[in-house]
């Protein structure tokens, strides 16, 4: 008969490559043997690259980089809220903060990333040997723990358990149970070989290897082509731990949330043989009207398919992250992260029209607007319905008159990461999901709707306006040729998706990827923490294992 036996805390790996477990002193009358379970040798990181606004941010604790102006070095720059009561206490500082603070708050050259974000320890104790020591070596405390703490739990657990070990023989644990029983339509996905149940043969391969999970921040406001930088020197930082303690290690799987997906997929374009595969999440692969939206006329408070709840907490988004121009314009006209996050060049044209009120019969007349080139749309400040207004742009006269021109370069730049850094290159071996979610309504497209009929007025007339003035949202007062006026405002999300991003942007990686999933039920941000987006994500790591050689 098998002894009985009490597991032990979590083995660590010290220098050598040896594993290590601690245990009290017990009496002689306890002969209970302690056990500990070690894993494989063969090791497979996991490393979450979160979205924008995921990663918390800091003022730079390196004298050799500019000082932040408002900050002192190591000061809290940028952390999203967890929870309720964390959120009214982020509303409260930043609506406290005004044009000229939030510039200096989130000068992009002037931050780090922040490693010391809340890590929940209630979430990490429903896990055996999980320790928040562990987690913050992992570097989970660089991103936001409502967002993403849920995936990054759930992985370190169940990819590191696939069986469990019976009298005369083994079983799949419950939580692959509960993967292969998932309603495939949740995914919305074919039936493939692809989606089929996980075999018993796939999970013999899949549990010969070791799943340590990683999460990897990153400074949002700057360029994804910097971010790229960071994350390529993680993976080899990670690589050569491992490595250097007898382990063998030479890939990782990454697991992608939003603006993570561009910046994952412009890594592995440079390392492509280092990395196994890539999951996607709802990744704006050609841009998202919504940062349009949000630079020209602040963050939308509201969304026609919320709640109460949901446009209360809207609300509060929008004041964390700024309701008007006034406060949106200082941050994100200078940050090319942001700017790249625009509808690119590759985006269905027309997505910018101008239109009159509804008919009697709620018909809408949309006239495109003149977007030839986006980047010379969002470099151009003459036409009413410009992206930057340069009055808004440098609140605080830190460039001197000059601003524009920064705000050129950091357009420059996200041209340049859009068609030389990425291109339309995806890993070989990357799969996708989006949603379409008609209850979860963004903007497909943009649209500005006049107080004022515009019969009589032709497209060219509509296009050639004149800014006048604005208001405090950006709502704008234009001229047109024959002295008439109209008064002009965004009109509200209408196309289905997740919130922010579009099917014209999200379902873009199908025939890139090898299976691309249209997914519904949750909002943009939270879609890790839906438990069918969870299920498949797990799904799709095994599938990508059972390539490796």
């Amino acid at each position: 008969m098998t002894e009985p036996t009490r597991p032990l805390p979590k083995p660590t790996l010290d220098d050598a490559g040896h594993w290590h477990s601690t245990s009290t002193l017990s009496p002689k009358s306890m002969t209970t043997r302690a056990a500990i379970s070690l894993p494989p040798d063969r090791v497979m990181p996991v490393i979450i690259v979160p979205g924008i606004m995921g990663t918390n941010l800091r003022a730079t604790t390196d004298p050799s980089h500019p000082q932040n102006q408002e900050l002192a070095p190591g000061e809290i720059a940028w952390r999203p809220p967890n929870g309720n009561i964390d959120a009214a206490k982020a509303v409260k500082k930043w609506n406290g903060r005004n044009p000229s603070q939030r510039q200096y708050v989130l000068a992009p050259d002037t931050l780090e990333v922040d490693d010391g974000g809340e890590i929940d320890p209630s979430l990490l104790s429903a896990f055996d040997g999980l320790d928040k020591a562990l987690a913050q070596a992992r570097w989970w405390g660089e991103i936001h723990w409502d967002s993403y703490g849920q995936l990054l739990t759930t992985l370190e657990h169940n990819l590191n358990k696939t069986f469990l070990i019976l009298r005369g023989g083994r079983a799949i644990t419950e939580h692959w149970v509960r993967v292969n029983q998932c309603d495939r339509n949740l995914w919305g996905a074919s039936s493939t070989s692809l989606t089929a149940p996980l075999t018993a043969t796939e999970f013999e391969k899949f549990a010969s290897y070791h799943y340590p999970v990683y999460a990897c921040g990153y400074n949002w406001l700057q360029s994804n082509e910097e971010s790229v930088k960071r994350l390529a020197q993680r993976i080899d930082d990670i690589l050569q731990f491992w490595s250097s303690r007898r382990q063998t290690c030479t890939q990782v799987i990454l697991v992608t949330h939003s603006m993570g997906g561009l910046v994952a997929r412009a890594c592995a374009r440079q390392m492509e043989d280092k990395i196994a595969g890539v999951i996607h999440g709802v990744m704006p692969a050609l841009g998202a009207p919504a940062c349009y939206r949000r630079i020209a006329c602040g963050t939308e408070s509201s969304n026609p398919s919320n709640g109460k709840i949901g446009n209360g907490k809207a609300w509060a988004f929008s004041i964390i992250a700024g309701e008007s121009a006034a406060l949106t314009t200082p941050v994100m006209a200078v940050a090319p992260g942001p700017l790249e996050l625009l509808p690119n060049h590759l985006y269905p044209r027309p997505w910018l029209f101008a239109t009159g009120p509804a008919s009697r019969e709620g018909r809408l007349d949309y006239v495109p607007l003149a977007v030839t080139n986006p980047y010379d749309l969002y470099r151009e400040t003459s036409s009413w319905y410009r992206l930057i207004d340069p009055s808004k742009a440098d609140p605080a006269n830190k460039y001197k008159g000059k601003v524009m021109e920064t705000v050129k370069k950091a357009v420059k730049q996200a041209e340049r990461f859009h068609k030389e850094v990425l291109e339309t290159y995806y890993h070989p071996k990357s799969f996708a999901y989006y949603c379409d979610d008609p209850a979860q309504l963004t903007f497909g497209a943009f649209r500005w709707q006049c107080d004022s009929p515009l019969a009589g007025k032709s497209s060219a007339d509509i296009n050639a306006a004149k800014p006048e003035s604005s208001t405090f949202q950006d709502n704008r007062n234009v001229s047109f040729f024959d002295g008439s006026t109209g008064f002009f405002r965004p009109m509200a999300q209408d196309a289905a998706g997740d919130g922010t991003v579009p099917l014209q942007s999200g379902s873009v990686p199908s025939g890139k990827v090898l299976q691309l999933f249209a997914t519904r039920g949750y909002d943009h941000q939270s879609s890790y923490r839906n438990e069918a987006m969870l299920a498949l994500t797990q799904h799709l790591i095994v599938k990508i294992v059972q390539g490796v050689s």
